[in-house]
């Protein structure tokens, strides 16, 4: 971490700002906001600024900056564009051991200004070190769009509550988990609609709840196939409310990162046939934790209920009584093949597509091979790395063109995504040359040919792997 972010107090305290422009107004803007009162100093000075610092009370010193300007500063702004200048106030600056803020110079800043999102009092600030400013700004934007405008009249109901929850419940974690359920629930909706007297009684209505002992629940949440950005955002709010994960091995390390932090991780994965837990063990797990009084997220790779054995897992917490919720994913077939630039289904190649499981039992892969060699169709191997020899063989055996496109995909989504391009004839001699392996997921289907014309992701690497 470059730069330790901190939140200043700067109500009634003098602040300097070096520049009359467009860039100084901005900075002024921002400074005004907080409370302070603006000192600027420049020759000429926009009629806006002058105007803001005249409503707050603050100085104009219509002239070039001098040491004797930063008398009584907290902290000094240059939004001069003078490298000249910019120096000259950074240099005096630093000779008082006062922080200074030069607009788009990070190696003159001893502190940066952040890209904020007001909701006060919650507050943000996104920054990236000044490395990259319209990025920060971008960020900011996202979030804007995320958080009502009234998130800051809940923050301060909140603060108005805190002393009556104190003084009903004792029990620290009680007391915590009834903050969870008001934030998240009803009552929040209620202060965010302006109602807040319907939030009070619903507040007594959760405080009466609350008196019994903590019920746990279960989050069954895809992951998707490995890049972080298409989580979905109720499955993002559930990684960060658990307290205990239990992970696959297909879940990537990036979207790991992103659970709560001081959440219990448990890794039950599963690679070829070794289970590092026993799935009706980890039925129990999951069980066992909720009956604890924790938020359990049962975080799986894909969709939870395609190849995942969600359904097993929820129909045994449904027989033990344990409240769960479901939060599906995008599953590998869908999110490997847009990031390879194959459309599974498409007018002119295919108008069905089948998931299907392909993974070897006894050495052999038993399916119904008459129906998947159908016309206009496209496959889709879950498992199926180990087992892909004996399923061209069986396509073919069982009247697929041997010329079928066939597209392995090694790590999809992600950065290092490799893409593998050949038929069913000749698919099992190229594997044998390449260092491919798990997870893939294979496509065969004449929807395979688009990707040519269609890839867009990771091109370069696309590119350097073999193609048949």
């Amino acid at each position: 971490m470059d730069y330790l972010p901190i939140f200043l107090d700067l109500r009634g305290r003098t602040v300097l700002i070096v520049g009359g422009g467009a860039v100084a107004l901005r900075k002024a803007g921002l400074l005004a906001a907080a409370g302070a009162r603006l000192r600027v100093v420049a020759p000429q000075i926009l009629p806006a600024l002058a105007q803001l610092v005249n409503d707050g009370g603050g100085e104009l010193i219509r002239a070039p900056f001098a040491a004797m300007h930063l008398d009584s500063v907290v902290i000094v702004v240059s939004a001069v564009g003078d490298r000249g200048i910019d120096l000259e106030v950074q240099r005096a600056a630093a000779q008082l051991r006062i922080p200074v803020n030069v607009a788009d110079v990070p190696e003159l800043c001893s502190f940066i200004l952040p890209a904020v999102v007001d909701r006060s009092p919650v507050i943000a600030a996104f920054s990236t070190g000044g490395s990259a400013p319209l990025l920060a700004r971008r960020l900011r934007l996202r979030l804007e769009a995320m958080l009502p405008a009234n998130y800051g009249k809940l923050a301060s109901y909140l603060g108005a509550h805190r002393a009556l929850l104190r003084r009903r419940i004792d029990d620290v974690a009680l007391r915590l988990r009834i903050w969870e359920r008001i934030i998240d629930g009803a009552v929040a909706e209620r202060v965010l609609a302006g109602d807040e007297n319907g939030a009070d009684r619903l507040l007594e209505q959760e405080i009466g709840m609350i008196e019994g002992p903590c019920q746990g629940e279960v989050y069954l949440v895809g992951a998707g196939p490995g890049d972080p950005d298409l989580l979905s955002l109720r499955a993002l709010r559930l990684m960060q409310k658990a307290d205990v994960v239990l992970h696959d091995r297909l879940v990537s390390a990036p979207i790991l990162e992103l659970v709560r932090r001081d959440a219990e991780r448990v890794y039950v994965g599963k690679r070829r046939g070794r289970h590092a837990v026993a799935q009706p063990d980890i039925n129990e797990l999951l069980v066992g934790y909720a009956r604890m009084g924790k938020r359990v997220l049962r975080l799986k790779g894909g969709d939870p209920f395609i190849f995942g054995r969600g359904g097993e897992e929820i129909g045994h917490l449904a027989e033990a009584g344990i409240p769960f919720q479901v939060v599906p994913g995008i599953t590998a077939a869908s999110g490997c093949a847009a990031y390879a630039g194959i459309p599974l289904t498409h007018r002119d190649h295919a108008q069905s597509v089948q998931f299907v499981a392909g993974h070897l039992h006894e050495g052999s892969v038993d399916l119904d091979w008459r129906q998947l060699v159908g016309p206009r169709q496209t496959l889709v191997f879950y498992m199926g790395l180990l087992g892909l020899p004996t399923i061209c063989a069986r396509l073919i055996e069982h009247g697929m063109d041997p010329e079928t496109p066939v597209a392995l995909v090694q790590q999809g989504t992600m950065p290092q995504q490799r893409l593998l391009v050949s038929t069913l004839r000749a698919m099992p001699e190229v594997l044998r040359g390449t260092d491919i392996h798990g997870p893939t997921i294979t496509i065969v289907g004449q929807v395979v040919s688009l990707h040519a014309r269609l890839q867009w992701f990771g091109h370069d690497q696309t590119k350097n792997d073999k193609q048949h």
